[in-house]
């Protein structure tokens, strides 16, 4: 069976991949002032969504398309869903090289500088990042950098030095190529380089987090990283809510458009099977994103049948007769908040407001988020077994003298948790496709594997396809597991 939706799904993709280079789509921009009236997209939290909803006023006012990811907008562009990107322009060239599709217009957007961002009260750890920079640069190993990662005219690496020691935690978003992108198992980049050095100037070692864009002044301020870099543009209202370090490269905004006689690829599905999954053994992300997946959605699910059976027991006995009112009124507060709030959100205020001060495993944080939000909805599924069984059997069992507890136990659960099955099932399978975004906190699930390599390759179809089919084998086998399980417990009403 797995083979053969594997071959359906290797079928879709040599479909799709016909129809996307069937046709080279045209180009409507050809100078910064054809941007007015477009649709164009922009990295949510980058500088370039400032400027582009700021110009061409009211009468040639950009239409801007947000996504969390540039690789996204580069796949939109390409689709045709827009007109043009704005993007820096050292990621914009990656881009390019690995799309002949597309070109940069020569004329610039924008221009401006980077600097890394360190949390407002902590100026002597600013102070120490600005000091290791200068020395950075007087020694000359800026400019070797420099050379290798910009100018492409070098081949000088910086290693860190310091193997022990206390943790300088760097925040970044590792699909900011050749500031910050994945390479093999690891991250590596000019700023990961700079980071580095400035790591063993302060005698620690370097731990890198790989977040969202739009997370890493949070993750900084929060305590959570103690600095971030990745192509932070120096603006006033960022000021306000960070610290910004010594400037350390020069950048531009540039408009990425498609070209005026679009390439089309010859690339075979194998080719492009290659690239997303076997060079570098890309494949690895999806193993250990699967990984994670599993590991959050098993130790979630049980915690959260454990908050679901206590919250639900409660307002079932209180159902009943009026026992544990004030648990009851806990649990139906805890029950409203959690089922009115997204659980991104929950996730978030979980990671970085429960816990800002607590440096705890990113994958407890998880557990105990997913399993929180698990436990609001498994409550309910319960109770509703429960109250699904004939009350006439607590009076039954009532009139043979049995404890309230002993029909309560030996009665009603059983009967409830089998009542409870399907539905259960349906919450763990929901779950499992939560998880995806654990992104945020900086944690590979399997969907932010796709990701990394979509990032990498630039190519949407095969990673999102491959993530779409695993998902969808994980949920499969689940419900044939339950299902089984099922018919072996009507077995005994017959």
């Amino acid at each position: 069976m797995i083979r053969k939706l594997f071959s359906l799904f290797a079928a879709i993709a040599v479909a799709l991949t016909a129809c996307a280079s069937d046709k080279p789509l045209e180009n409507h921009v050809f100078h910064v002032s054809d941007l007015g009236n477009k649709k164009v997209g922009v990295q949510i939290g980058n500088t370039a969504d400032i400027y582009a909803s700021d110009f061409g006023g009211d009468t040639a006012k950009i239409q801007v398309e947000r996504y969390t990811k540039l690789a996204d907008a580069i796949q939109a562009l390409l689709q045709g869903k827009i007109d043009a990107v704005l993007s820096d322009d050292q990621p914009a060239k990656a881009f390019v090289a690995q799309n002949p599709s597309l070109r940069i217009l020569d004329e610039v957007f924008v221009e401006e500088t980077y600097a890394g961002v360190v949390a407002k009260g902590k100026e002597t750890l600013l102070d120490s990042v600005n000091a290791a920079l200068r020395k950075l640069k007087s020694e000359g190993i800026y400019d070797s950098l420099f050379n290798t990662y910009i100018n492409r005219t070098g081949n000088f690496h910086y290693s860190q030095k310091v193997k022990d020691g206390p943790k300088l935690v760097l925040s970044t978003n590792a699909q900011f190529p050749p500031y910050e992108y994945h390479m093999g198992e690891g991250i590596v980049g000019f700023d990961i380089e700079i980071c580095n050095y400035i790591a063993d100037y302060l005698g620690r070692t370097l731990e890198i987090q790989d977040i969202e864009f739009d997370a890493i002044i949070n993750a900084v301020s929060s305590g959570k990283a103690d600095i971030g870099f990745s192509g932070f543009t120096v603006t006033e209202e960022r000021k306000l809510s960070i610290n910004f370090t010594d400037p350390y490269a020069d950048s531009k905004i540039v408009v990425v458009v498609r070209g005026d006689a679009a390439a089309v690829s010859a690339e075979s599905i194998g080719d492009h099977f290659y690239k997303n999954f076997v060079k570098d053994s890309r494949w690895k992300y999806i193993v250990q994103g699967l990984g994670n997946t599993l590991l959050i959605s098993l130790f979630a699910a049980l915690f959260g049948i454990v908050v679901g059976f206590f919250i639900a027991v409660i307002r079932a006995n209180n159902e009943m007769n009026g026992s544990f009112k004030i648990l009851n009124a806990l649990g139906k507060a805890y029950v409203a908040i959690v089922r009115g709030t997204p659980m991104m959100v929950q996730l978030l205020i979980i990671y970085y407001i429960v816990f800002s001060s607590v440096n705890i495993n990113k994958i407890l944080v998880a557990v105990i988020a997913f399993g929180i939000n698990s436990g609001a909805y498994v409550s309910e599924i319960i109770r509703g077994g429960i109250k699904g069984v004939d009350p006439g059997q607590i009076e039954a069992g009532r009139s043979l003298g049995l404890r309230f507890r002993t029909i309560l136990f030996s009665i009603v659960y059983p009967q409830a948790a089998k009542n409870s099955l399907p539905a259960l099932t349906n919450e763990f399978i929901s779950l499992i496709k939560e998880t995806s975004i654990c992104g945020y906190i900086g944690l590979t699930d399997l969907t932010r594997a796709g990701d990394i390599i979509r990032s990498t390759t630039y190519e949407a179809m095969l990673p999102l396809l491959a993530v779409a089919a695993i998902y969808f084998i994980l949920v499969a086998g689940l419900s044939a597991c339950v299902a089984r399980l099922e018919r072996r417990l009507k077995k005994n009403e017959r």
